[in-house]
Order: structure tokens, then C-alpha cells, then sequence
């Protein structure tokens, strides 16, 4: 008589096929999980063997998904997460790792400062952060945990918010208007939208453009000019004096920072008690 057992691969092959093909490479893999790189290649050679199929395409520059690769690796990442959500509900195993994604500048801005604080309050467990390039590559990020920056509907997700958007202006210390003003290309409201706010706009044309407010504080911060700067990923700069809010009117807007994931995956109790502590971590008002 077959065992079921029989028809699996091992699940530390598994594991790892799974870290490599989420994270693009054997090397990344090995970090992970505290192997070599070797080790990894012949637990994802063995895993080809048994299934017969290769997975994965090895180039000079590295290595790439096949096709039955690609279609393997949701699957394979599903049982996975199911196989972890039924042990923690039938036994209460606690989880070890929190993996969150977003824009670089969102991670650096809202996570980093909060994360201490975090692992202080969550003894043993492991905070993991994948930065995305770009906001549509969130739609196509598979880390399911994500900072997301909108209004906090969007179709499959559940949301919390961390921080409403609220646009002030701001400078590098002892500078004022005279220094010009920055411009921030995108949907967040701008200049214009802020003298309607204040009744005047600022004098003199914009010398520098950018379309990233992270790149627009940092030009800021480097006394470029006036920033229209959002006040939660200038908390930290604002707090540790390289930005300095000037005495002008600040603009509440219909965005914010908000916390995500799809609605199928917090079905763990102690799971969802995490993401909760981690949001909890996220809004503290103490920085």
C-alpha cells in the first residue's frame, strides 16, 4: 500500500524552493535559512529529481523560474501558509517571522524607527522587510503583509490605518522661502492646491522637480529648497532636526499610510494578534 507520505517531497525542499523562487536566487535563499548556497542548490536539485521536472533556469547571472517552475511555486506557497495556519490554530504554535513590503522610502519611514520597539515587545520573533520600486509592484509583490499609501480600499484587502497624509512646508534649518520651493510631481495635492489653503503662493518658480516624496524631504533635508512634505515620513527628520516645519498652514488630505493584507490570510488567532501588535507599533506617538 502507497503512503501519502510518498507522494510529497520533503518539506525542507519545499521550503526552500519556495525562498528561492520568492526571493530570485539561490543566494538569497541560503541567507535566510543560514545555509550555503550549495546546500540550497542540491535540496532544489534533489526537489527537481523527484519531480522530474526542472524548475529552475541556472544562467552566468543567476537563476530564473522555468514554466512548470512558475506554476509550482503559488501552489507550493499556499500549502505552506495553510500548512502554518492549521498548526498554529490546532496547537497554538506561536509565530517566529513577520515579513512586511512597501515603497523604500515608506519601510524607512515607518517601519525602521517603530521596529525596535516591536521586537522589544515581541520576544522571538523575526521582523523581515522587501522593498518594492515601485507602487504598482505591490499588486504583483508576493509578501502579503504591505504598506500601502491611498485611501485604504482596495478589492481583496483588509486595511488599517497608520496615518492620515497631512502636507505641511518644511526646510533644512534656518532656511525659509527665500530658499525657493520644491515641486512634487504626482497625485498628492501641490502647491497650488495649498495656497487656495493659505490664500498665497509661494514666490519664485520651482528650480527642482521631483516625483518621489521621498526623493523631495531628501532635497529638503539637503537644502534644496521648501518641501509641501508629508508629516509622518518626516517624523523622524523633524524629530532628530534636519527638518524644521516653517509657520504656514498645514493641508489634511484624503490619503494616508495604511497597513494591508488580503483578506484570506489572518485567519490564525496569534497571527493576527502580531500584525495587530506590529500596527500598534506602527501608530505609537512617541517618536
Amino acid at each position: 500500500m502507497t503512503r501519502s507520505s510518498d507522494r510529497l517531497p520533503p518539506l525542507d525542499w519545499l521550503r526552500v524552493f519556495e525562498a528561492a523562487g520568492r526571493l530570485g536566487g539561490f543566494s538569497a535563499a541560503a541567507r535566510e535559512f543560514g545555509l550555503t548556497q550549495a546546500a540550497v542548490s542540491q535540496r532544489i536539485g534533489n526537489l527537481e529529481a523527484w519531480l522530474g521536472r526542472a524548475l529552475f533556469v541556472r544562467g552566468p547571472r543567476g537563476v530564473t523560474l522555468t514554466v512548470e517552475g512558475e506554476s509550482y511555486l503559488p501552489l507550493v506557497q499556499e500549502s505552506l501558509s495553510a500548512l502554518a495556519r492549521s498548526t498554529e490554530d490546532l496547537f497554538g504554535t506561536a509565530p517566529t517571522e513577520l515579513r512586511v513590503a512597501g515603497l523604500a522610502s515608506h519601510i524607512e519611514a515607518l517601519v525602521m524607527p517603530r521596529a525596535a520597539a516591536f521586537l522589544a515587545a515581541h520576544p522571538g520573533v523575526r521582523l523581515m522587510s522587501d522593498s518594492a520600486a515601485r507602487r504598482a509592484g505591490l499588486d504583483e509583490e508576493r509578501t502579503w503583509l504591505q504598506i500601502r499609501f491611498g485611501r485604504g480600499v482596495w478589492p481583496g484587502r483588509e486595511a488599517l490605518l497608520i496615518a492620515p497624509e497631512i502636507l505641511t512646508p518644511m526646510a533644512a534649518p534656518g532656511l525659509g522661502w527665500s530658499a525657493g520651493i520644491i515641486d512634487l510631481r504626482g497625485e498628492r495635492p501641490g502647491w497650488r492646491d495649498w495656497a487656495r489653503l493659505a490664500g498665497a503662493m509661494p514666490e519664485g518658480q520651482a528650480r527642482l522637480s521631483v516625483d518621489s516624496m521621498g526623493h523631495a524631504l531628501t532635497a529638503a533635508e539637503q537644502g534644496g529648497g521648501v518641501v509641501l512634505g508629508s508629516l509622518p515620513l518626516a517624523r523622524a527628520a523633524m524629530v532628530e532636526g534636519r527638518l524644521c516645519r516653517l509657520q504656514a498652514p498645514e493641508m489634511a488630505t484624503r490619503d494616508g499610510y495604511w497597513l494591508t493584507w488580503p483578506t484570506d490570510r489572518l485567519t490564525a488567532r496569534r497571527q493576527r494578534a502580531l500584525v495587530e501588535g506590529f500596527h500598534a507599533a506602527l501608530i505609537r506617538e512617541d517618536l
